[in-house]
């Protein structure tokens, strides 16, 4: 299957510049790039994990890969201007709320500046013509309502990391008004866009504290899967519904800037509300044995997440014609198929995942969702 009529084309043959690129979703994204006939420039850390998706997918050699680090403005910037890239895709983050509370100042840094500097960085450049930057459903000023939150909520955050994102949401809005204002500057070009998406569960995600990570890890060591928030609700999503969003909107805003430069939420459709542990579950009957424990109330666990968090996605379905693909039923099993494909090497991982893909991009066609039209 021919993946470069997606997204009306708009990639073929484009350089994007991706950073974060070594990391779950930016793996994840590089890959489909890549299946659009993309030319991609990588610029990142080296991955974040043992074993690792980037190095799973052999992506190495098939981009420019760039290992540097967003806090580093004017390498980040020579890079930039050296590949002359259409469009910007920012995924780089410190994106873990546990992590956050053990160096918070490093989460601030990488988190905050990082969005001012790729944004500072661009925003003199005429050859790019739309910037994503992806931040978090946990932006949200979140009162454990079940609210779902829409695109002009409050922006807050108790812990530091939702703390960055609120902020990070807040720097792209200002940018976006003082420097690439088509209406203040009619000169400018560029689309400017954020992206709210969280609680992403897909194949090669090896992240310490996530909770299919922590399943697989179990799973695979014939532990007990150790639950620490078994009633919190999340968005739970395949890893391929955002990186949709980000690629359709990123192709909006290279032909509309004006219409889509604005902040957007991907998120499941609000029937997926589920527990932890209801995941878990499902999960181990997938995997076809197991089993947890609840361990909140033994845990003396300092570090405080929100029990519920939940999108409104509307206003991307309306505008982008956007939506979820796969029930939460099918993400799972994709997820655990995944999984168990590595740890028997029954497959190439490599191919399943484009095969993952493929299909992912084929249910979209047959329910006549707009980027998988050709």
């Amino acid at each position: 299957m021919s993946l470069e009529y997606l997204f009306n084309g708009i990639f073929k043959n484009k350089t994007v510049f991706v950073t974060g690129h070594t990391g779950f979703i930016g793996s994840w994204l590089v890959l489909w790039l890549q299946s659009l006939g993309a030319k991609v420039i990588g610029y990142s850390l080296e991955p974040p994990t043992k074993p690792s998706l980037f190095e799973t997918l052999s992506l190495e050699n098939e981009i420019t890969h760039i290992i540097g680090d967003i806090q580093d403005k004017q390498n980040l910037s020579d890079n930039i201007e050296k590949h002359k890239p259409e469009i910007v895709i920012h995924l780089a983050a410190q994106s873990l709320v546990r992590a956050s509370y053990e160096d918070p100042s490093e989460t601030f840094q990488t988190n905050i500046l990082g969005a001012v500097n790729i944004l500072d960085s661009i925003r003199k450049l005429d050859y790019v013509k739309a910037c994503v930057i992806m931040t978090s459903d946990k932006c949200y000023q979140n009162l454990n309502s079940n609210h779902f939150h829409k695109e002009t909520d409050p922006l807050g955050g108790n812990d530091p990391y939702s703390a960055s994102k609120g902020a990070a949401e807040i720097i792209t809005n200002s940018f976006r008004n003082s420097f690439f204002n088509t209406e203040k500057n009619h000169d400018k070009n560029t689309g400017i866009a954020s992206v709210r998406a969280g609680n992403v569960i897909g194949g090669g995600d090896w992240a310490r504290d996530r909770i299919i990570p922590d399943c697989i890890t179990a799973l695979t060591t014939e532990k007990k899967i150790r639950v620490r928030n078994s009633s919190s609700i999340r968005p739970w999503q395949f890893v391929l519904e955002p990186i949709s969003g980000i690629l359709w909107l990123s192709s909006k805003l290279y032909t509309n800037p004006k219409t889509y430069s604005t902040a957007w939420n991907f998120g499941p459709s609000q029937t997926n509300k589920i527990t932890v542990e209801k995941i878990v579950q499902n999960i181990i009957k997938i995997w076809n044995r197991g089993d947890w424990v609840d361990v909140s109330k033994e845990s003396k666990d300092q570090y405080i997440e929100s029990v519920s968090l939940l999108l409104d996605s509307t206003k991307a379905l309306n505008s982008l014609e956007w939506k979820t693909i796969y029930s939460l039923e099918t993400a799972i099993n994709e997820t655990i198929s995944w999984y168990k494909s590595y740890y028997n090497n029954h497959v190439l991982m490599r191919e399943l995942s484009i095969n993952q893909i493929e299909q992912y991009s084929k249910k979209a066609n047959q329910m006549n969702i707009a980027w998988a039209i050709n």
